[in-house]
């Protein structure tokens, strides 16, 4: 299959090396320095020479922030059966986007962001399909992950925003609270340490990805429920009962068992 893959960042760089060993593929990026890294495939900085590879599919691996932008940039240059494919983290806006383009399309998260993940060996993450994608585009997307031992979930645009606004919003805003509030420690503990490797490694992100996951209209809902926890813990440790506390610890460790 003819793949076209927009974007050379990390995640650009990972699919157009994990694919381009069974299939032909081409990467394009405005910025011609970033393409120095990837092999095995075409290089383009000109999107016109997408139409001369009239790709079979495209998958938008540009910064969140261009996603759709790079999507319409693409579009007068590739076949009318070409499918449309994102990864993108955050689906604000994409649905309406695909509505409008009339094209077949397939929407994946892959949930292994390449500053915490290893990418050479991914058998215990996880990725989510879009259920209103096409049935080829699926088909195509549930093949690779598979490949990459993923474990796949399908979910609806909807869905996966609730999704999102859960297992990413309340991570990352435990650790922002946490990183707010740190100053220098000559002699951190363990888990101190463990905490900051995760705080300097979210931070690395683009402002605009950690702003959009945060924004996603279920996180309120989901920062409620922390801070009525933290009131709660507060309350404990203020009045010093031993008993609620070990009631406390109890819930969570059944939590998370």
């Amino acid at each position: 299959m003819k793949i076209q893959i927009l974007g050379a960042g990390k995640m650009g760089a990972f699919f157009a090396d994990v694919l381009s060993g069974e299939h032909e593929v081409a990467i394009f990026d405005y910025h011609p320095e970033r393409l120095r890294f990837t092999y095995n495939c075409t290089r383009m900085s000109d999107p016109r020479e997408i139409a001369d590879f009239a790709p079979e599919i495209l998958i938008n691996a540009a910064t969140l922030r261009y996603t759709i932008d790079a999507f319409r940039q693409a579009l007068p240059h590739l076949p009318a059966s070409c499918i449309l494919a994102d990864i993108a983290s955050v689906k604000t806006g994409l649905k309406e986007f695909y509505e409008e383009a009339g094209r077949p399309f397939v929407s994946s998260h892959p949930m292994f962001g390449p500053t915490f993940a290893n990418l050479a060996n991914l058998a215990s993450e996880n990725a989510i399909i879009i259920t209103e994608s096409s049935h080829m585009g699926k088909v195509f997307f549930r093949d690779l992950y598979n490949s990459l031992k993923l474990r796949i979930f399908e979910y609806s645009f909807e869905e996966h925003d609730e999704t999102i606004a859960y297992s990413l919003s309340i991570p990352f805003t435990s650790t922002l609270v946490f990183a707010s509030v740190m100053k220098h420690q000559e002699a951190p503990g363990t888990t101190f340490k463990k905490h900051m490797d995760i705080a300097h490694g979210l931070l690395s992100e683009d402002d605009y990805l950690l702003t959009e996951i945060l924004f996603n209209p279920y996180t309120p809902r989901q920062l409620e429920q922390i801070r009525q926890e933290l009131a709660r813990l507060l309350e404990i440790i203020t009045v010093r009962d031993p008993a609620a506390m070990r009631d406390f610890l109890h819930g969570i460790r059944e939590k998370i068992k």
